[in-house]
């Protein structure tokens, strides 16, 4: 993979609200004042009744995919939304930093109804679809693809895009909206499939859907998409490909490993190669 450092700012807000509309509305302030733009949103309410939650995607003035730089990208965020905000502590395990701010009050100063938010610096370059063109910032990109259907265009099933996501987190709720922040990147429908606790990991199992192209394209695809360094070689069986990115040591706290598959639509579920440590 070409390497690239060029930072992005990925903001998830968790908001109450009555639908995804309303969740959508309630952080066009937030976009608006720091220039960036909704990429997506979902609903959180089997795990929180009433709770949505909202991505916005801001390129980083910082550049570099080492500590330092991903560090002061979050920090830097921070300190623009008030020092209330730059108190909070930054973790920071390459391709990745982040926080979370986890006080109602605060959150919901800048969105209303906002409850939580997370604050992630991702190296790697364009990990957004469509981000080229910055359009409106209160709409996703125009440019990001059409859901594709299930079957081809002979009547046969496509392969399905799969998802792994091991957070360090003490609830279910903390590890579903980094997923889904990083499920973004790669399909506008997600589905979660399962969840397992492991503490102190919390897996996230998801369907993004059918692909186009063949096994090995789609999982290259989705790792280019997603952008950073340290992911796995290619791994490719007859009906399944998949590739995976872990941290080491495992962080205190926020995302821990991503496994990507392609997977036939007829076979079985693939078989995990992180272990429950979130170690490949």
């Amino acid at each position: 993979m070409a390497e690239n450092t060029e930072l992005e700012l990925l903001i998830t807000v968790v908001v109450a609200a009555d639908d995804e509309s309303s969740a959508r509305a309630a952080c066009h302030g937030l976009v608006r004042r720091i220039g960036g733009r909704i990429v997506a949103s979902g609903d959180c309410s089997d795990e929180e009744p009433g709770c949505w939650s909202v991505t916005i995607s801001r390129a980083s003035a910082e550049t570099g995919q080492h500590v330092a730089g991903l560090s002061r990208a979050v920090r830097n965020f921070l300190r623009e939304l008030g020092p209330d905000y730059a108190r909070h502590r930054v973790s920071c395990e390459p391709p990745t930093a982040w926080t979370v701010v986890e006080h109602p009050e605060l959150v919901g100063d800048l969105v209303d109804g906002g409850e939580r938010l997370l604050v992630e610096a991702w190296s790697g370059g364009s990990i957004l679809f469509g981000r080229s063109d910055p359009g409106d910032p209160d709409e996703p990109p125009a440019e990001v693809p059409e859901s594709i259907g299930d079957l081809d265009e002979r009547g046969n099933p496509r392969p399905r895009l799969r998802l792994l996501v091991d957070v360090v987190t003490e609830r279910r709720a903390g590890a579903e909206w980094p997923a889904r922040a990083v499920a973004s990147r790669l399909s506008r429908t997600a589905t979660i499939t399962e969840y397992s606790v492991d503490p102190p990991l919390v897996r996230v199992a998801m369907d993004l859907g059918p692909a186009l192209g063949d096994l090995p394209e789609i999982v290259l695809g989705a790792v280019s998409a997603l952008g950073g360094n340290g992911w796995s070689r290619l791994r490719v069986d007859e009906h399944c490909a998949t590739a995976r990115w872990s941290a080491a040591p495992t962080p205190p706290s926020g995302v821990a490993a991503i496994e990507v598959s392609a997977i036939d639509a007829e076979a079985g579920e693939p078989s995990s190669t992180v272990d429950a440590t979130g170690r490949g």
